[in-house]
């Protein structure tokens, strides 16, 4: 049986050397008494000759896309590159391949930070040996200077971060960073939400828990972010059939490759303003070919 594409609705300033980790590149920050960040000016990776717009000048990057997507413009040569952070707590897979998407041109975005509970992450040492700056937070008890969650929104306004993507990131997410950030953080999840999710549903526990209810069906889901676990507003997913003889190794497998597509081209559909809201909150993608068809 073939998965099925389902898109809901119808449906990295000086950076130093960690001692611990000497091929990651942590963020160097100094705090004032104000809490107040500062960096060196060549903290900022920003492409060559490219003008970025600050968050006070766009408010609301996702409010923006229903007034481009009127103009039904399907080219990216007048949408700004947008600008992405993404959290990771593990090996960080969806994270490369959003990265090398990036890379390759197939998203109009960069990852400019990445920011990790764990220094020693795959993740982190994937943006370490790319060049990509990583923030710790929230830090161990015995780190010094811990990052406060204003704090950390002050980090990704400096590099004039646009759109969070989760990805294995298991903390939950501070009220103040989304609320700095309003329809702006996403999350992928390894089962088709609402079933099988929310606090302790992660990892291999949610193939585990799909293989033991006798689900026919699994999948990943991406989902915008609130204060909770799991319960933003779905975007999108793609439907996994669960074999009769699946273990919980073999389904997260399945899963997990049709994650990678699914991130990749949700982070793309973000990146050329295709995210649009239907009247009654529900979140839709506008599909590239036919810009009259939304999924």
């Amino acid at each position: 049986m073939e998965t099925q594409s389902l898109f809901s609705g119808f449906c990295s300033n000086s950076v130093i050397s960690s001692s611990k980790d000497p091929g990651i590149h942590y963020l160097h920050h100094q705090l004032s008494f104000n809490r107040t960040i500062s960096f060196r000016p060549q903290c900022f990776l920003a492409s060559q000759g490219l003008k970025f717009v600050s968050r006070s000048e766009s408010k609301n990057s996702v409010e923006k896309v229903s007034n481009v997507v009127s103009e039904k413009e399907d080219s990216k040569s007048w949408v700004k590159r947008k600008r992405l952070a993404v959290f990771v707590s593990g090996g960080g897979s969806n994270f490369r391949s959003i990265h090398q998407a990036c890379v390759e041109g197939s998203v109009n975005g960069d990852v400019v930070v990445l920011v990790t509970n764990k220094h020693a992450c795959g993740g982190a040492q994937y943006a370490g040996d790319k060049g990509i700056p990583v923030i710790l937070f929230p830090k161990t008890r015995d780190e010094p200077d811990d990052l406060s969650s204003d704090d950390l929104v002050n980090v990704l306004r400096r590099f004039e971060v646009e759109f969070i993507l989760l990805a294995g990131y298991l903390k939950l997410i501070p009220v103040e960073l989304i609320r700095a950030y309003p329809k702006s953080i996403f999350n992928i999840h390894p089962s088709l939400l609402p079933a099988f999710g929310g606090k302790g549903y992660y990892g291999m526990k949610v193939h585990k828990a799909v293989i033991a209810s006798g689900a026919r069906y699994s999948g990943p889901t991406i989902h915008f972010v609130d204060e909770h676990y799991d319960t933003g507003r779905i975007l999108a997913q793609i439907v996994v059939p669960v074999l009769a003889n699946d273990t919980a190794e073999e389904l997260a497998a399945r899963v997990l490759r049709e994650e990678h597509k699914l991130y990749v081209e949700v982070t793309a559909a973000l990146c050329e303003d295709r995210i649009v809201w239907r009247e009654d909150g529900v979140p839709l993608i506008r599909s590239k070919e036919n810009p009259e068809e939304y999924y």
